[in-house]
C-alpha cells in the first residue's frame, strides 16, 4: 500500500505505507499506546479497562498483549494501534499514522518520482487540503515583520514562543496568499474549501485574512487545520471590511478582536481545542488540564510553565471538547476572563464538563484581567497561586453569588436558580452530597430541604453526541441452517473459542481436532460462513471466548458438552427433516422411501439418545 503526497510544483512523493504500518507495530505494543490514555489491569492472558469511548461503571474494555488489538463489549468497538488512536484522537488513519510514528521514533519517508502522468495524479481531497494549510502557515510565517513582533513583545509573548506555535502575518494586500497558493498550483476552490479564502464583493475571491496576526489551528496530529487571526494595533482602517469589521449602529465600525476560520472538512470548531496537541503530554504528566479563552491567554500560560493549557476558538467550551480532555485526564481548571461575561462562559464550560464526568475548578482571576494580562503584569507566580487556589465549580459560584448578593433571600433565588442545575451534573453521589451539605450550610437551611429542590429540577440529558452508550453489532447474516432454535449463538459460540485456541502459542485443546468435531456438529457449509466473518468480527469473538474461559479450569470438558448440544441440535433437525419425509412417504404409499426414512429416524433416535446421556 502506498500513500502519495505532492509538493505543489509537479512532483509527487510517495510513501510506503504498509511498511511504515509494521515498523511501528514492531516498536509500539498495543499496551504502550493504550495505557496512555487509560489505566490497565490484568484480567487472565488479557488486560481490561474502563472503556474510554463510553461512560461506564464495569471494566467491559479488554486489550489483548499477545495480539496487539483491544475491543469493548460495551459499545461493541475494536481494532488495533492504529484505531485506537484514529477512535481516541478524533484523527483520519494517516493522522493516527503521524502519531505513532511520532511516537515510535519511526520516519515517514518520501520519495518523490516524476514518472509519466505523476504529476496529474489527483490526491485525496483531504490531503489537498492539509497541504493547503501547511503552505500558507509556512506563507504566513515568512510574513511576521517588526510590528508584529513588537506587539507580541508587548503583550509579554517572546520570540521564541512565537517560533514555537508558529505565529505569522497576513499582511495588506487583497490577494497576497492567494497569488502565492496559485503559484504552488492550489485552485481557487481549495483555498476557498480550506477556509483561507473568500468571495470578494468586486467578484472573484479575496484572502480571508488581512491585517492580522495569525495563529495556525492544529488537530491532535499536529496538522493545521484551520486559522484564528487577531488584529493589532495600528493596522486597520475604520473603513477595511475585509479585516472582519462590522457596522454599528452608531456609523462606526467594529472590528472583532478575533477572525476564525469557517466550519470546514477539516475544522470544527467545537471539536478542537487550540494548543491541545502540544499540551496533551503536559496533561497526562499533570493529570490535569487548564482552559483559557484566547491564544495569547495560551501562549502566556505555556510561557508561565503550564503546558497543559489549551483554548477555545471561535465557540463556547462544549461536551466534545470535553470529551477530548476526558480521554487524557478526569480534571479541568477552568481560568477565563474576570469580567461577567467570562464567569458566564466558565459556567457554561463547567456545566459541558460535569456532564461528561470531569471534576471541574475555577481559577479566579483578579477583576478587569485576563490570564495573559495577569501574567504580564504580575508575574507568572500569580498565575501560578491563581491555579493553586483555583475552587471546585459550586464553591466558586457560591462564593461569587453570595459576594454580589444584596439580600439572603435574593441569594437564596441565586442559589437555587444558578447553583443547583450544577450540582445535578456531578455524577459522583458522594461528592452530590458534600454540595448539598456546604449549599445548606451556606443558606443557613437543612439539607432535606436543598435535596428537595435538588430533585424537582428537571433533568437535563447527556448532551455529547461523541460518547457511545449502545452496542454497534455487525455479526453478519446467521447461517440459515442455524437460525431454526437459535443455534447460531452457541455455534458462534464454539467457534470463538477455536479461534482463541488456534492464535495461542500453547492451546488447551486439540485444535484440529476440534474443528473436526466441531463441522460434524454444526456442518460443512455453517463452518464455512462463520469462517468467512469479517477479521473485526472475528477478533471479537477471540476476547469473548478469552474473557469466559480464560481462567477455567476445566476448558476441555466444556467445549466437548458445547460440541455435544450442537451435535443434537443438528441431529434434532435432521431428524425433523427425516419424519416429515417419512410421512409423505406413506402418504404417497413408497415402500421403499418408507423404508430409508424409518431407518434415518431410527438411527438418528439411537445417536440423540445416546448424546443425551453425555449432556
Amino acid at each position: 500500500m502506498e500513500s502519495k503526497a505532492s509538493n505543489g510544483a509537479g512532483v509527487v512523493y510517495f510513501c510506503d505505507m504498509s511498511d511504515t504500518v509494521q515498523q511501528i507495530k514492531d516498536r509500539l505494543s498495543i499496551v504502550d499506546v493504550v495505557s496512555q490514555y487509560v489505566k490497565l489491569e490484568r484480567s487472565g492472558t488479557s488486560l481490561r479497562a474502563r472503556c474510554p469511548f463510553h461512560a461506564e461503571r464495569t471494566p467491559s474494555f479488554f486489550v489483548s498483549p499477545e495480539r496487539g488489538t483491544y475491543h469493548c463489549f460495551g459499545c461493541n468497538v475494536g481494532g488495533d494501534i492504529f484505531s485506537f488512536v484514529q477512535e481516541i484522537e478524533g484523527l483520519d488513519f494517516k493522522g493516527a499514522l503521524k502519531v505513532l510514528a511520532e511516537k515510535a521514533g519511526v520516519k515517514i519517508v518520501y520519495e518523490h518520482s516524476r514518472s509519466r502522468g505523476a504529476d496529474k495524479e489527483e490526491k485525496d481531497e483531504r490531503d489537498r487540503l492539509f497541504e493547503l494549510l501547511e503552505t500558507s502557515t509556512i506563507f504566513y510565517t515568512s510574513r511576521l515583520n517588526d510590528a508584529a513582533k513588537q506587539y507580541l513583545k508587548e503583550r509579554g509573548i517572546a520570540g521564541a514562543t512565537a517560533k514555537e506555535f508558529r505565529l505569522g502575518l497576513a499582511g495588506e494586500g487583497w490577494n497576497d496568499l492567494i497569488d502565492y497558493l496559485k503559484g504552488k498550483k492550489f485552485s481557487e476552490k481549495e483555498m476557498l474549501e480550506a477556509g483561507v479564502a473568500r468571495h470578494s464583493d468586486r467578484g472573484g475571491v479575496s484572502d480571508k485574512f488581512r491585517n492580522r496576526i495569525m495563529f495556525p489551528i492544529a488537530d491532535s496530529a499536529g496538522r493545521v487545520v484551520g486559522f484564528s487571526g487577531r488584529i493589532f494595533p495600528g493596522t486597520t482602517s475604520p473603513s477595511d471590511s475585509a479585516t472582519g469589521q462590522v457596522e454599528r449602529t452608531d456609523g462606526g465600525f467594529v472590528p472583532p478582536k478575533y477572525m476564525n476560520s469557517p466550519e470546514t472538512t477539516l475544522f470544527h470548531k467545537s471539536r478542537i481545542l487550540y494548543g491541545f496537541d502540544r499540551a496533551k503530554l503536559a496533561i497526562r504528566k499533570h493529570n490535569c488540564a487548564v482552559l483559557v479563552e484566547g491564544q495569547l491567554d495560551l501562549l502566556a500560560s505555556h510561557q508561565a510553565g503550564w503546558g497543559n493549557t489549551v483554548a477555545v476558538s471561535g465557540t463556547a467550551f462544549t461536551p466534545e471538547h470535553a470529551t477530548l480532555i476526558k480521554r487524557i485526564t478526569d480534571n479541568l481548571v477552568i481560568a477565563l476572563d474576570a469580567d461577567e461575561a467570562g464567569i458566564k462562559a466558565a459556567g457554561r464550560a463547567a456545566r459541558a464538563a460535569l456532564q461528561i464526568g470531569l471534576n471541574v475548578k475555577v481559577a479566579r482571576l483578579p477583576s478587569g484581567l485576563d490570564p495573559a494580562d495577569l501574567i504580564l503584569k504580575e508575574g507568572k507566580d500569580s498565575w501560578s497561586k491563581a491555579m493553586r487556589e483555583a475552587k471546585d465549580i459550586v464553591t466558586f459560584l457560591l462564593d461569587v453569588l453570595q459576594e454580589h448578593a444584596k439580600s439572603t433571600d435574593n441569594f437564596r433565588r441565586s442559589v437555587e436558580g444558578i447553583v443547583l442545575p450544577y450540582l445535578a451534573d456531578v455524577s459522583s453521589p458522594i461528592a452530590r452530597e458534600q454540595y448539598v451539605r456546604e449549599i445548606a450550610k451556606r443558606l443557613g437551611v437543612s439539607e432535606h430541604s436543598v435535596s428537595e429542590a435538588l430533585a424537582k429540577l428537571p433533568k437535563t440529558p447527556l448532551t455529547d453526541p461523541s460518547l457511545r452508550t449502545g452496542a454497534h453489532s455487525s455479526t453478519g447474516t446467521p447461517p440459515a441452517a442455524l437460525t431454526k432454535d437459535g443455534s447460531y449463538g452457541r455455534a458462534q459460540h464454539a467457534f470463538s473459542i477455536l479461534l482463541w485456541q488456534k492464535q495461542l502459542p500453547k492451546p488447551q485443546l486439540d485444535t484440529e481436532a476440534y474443528e473436526l468435531e466441531l463441522q460434524e456438529s454444526i456442518g460443512e457449509d455453517a463452518l464455512k460462513k462463520l469462517k468467512a466473518l469479517p477479521e473485526s468480527e472475528q477478533e471479537k469473538l477471540r476476547f469473548g471466548a478469552e474473557r469466559l474461559y480464560g481462567k477455567s479450569g476445566s476448558l476441555k470438558a466444556e467445549a466437548k458438552s458445547l460440541i455435544d448440544v450442537l451435535l443434537k441440535e443438528r441431529l434434532s433437525r435432521e431428524l425433523a427433516d427425516a419424519a416429515t419425509a417419512l410421512k409423505k412417504a406413506e402418504e404417497k404409499g413408497d415402500e421403499k422411501e418408507v423404508g430409508v426414512y424409518m431407518s434415518v429416524c431410527n438411527m438418528l433416535t439411537t445417536r440423540i439418545a445416546e448424546l443425551a446421556r453425555k449432556v
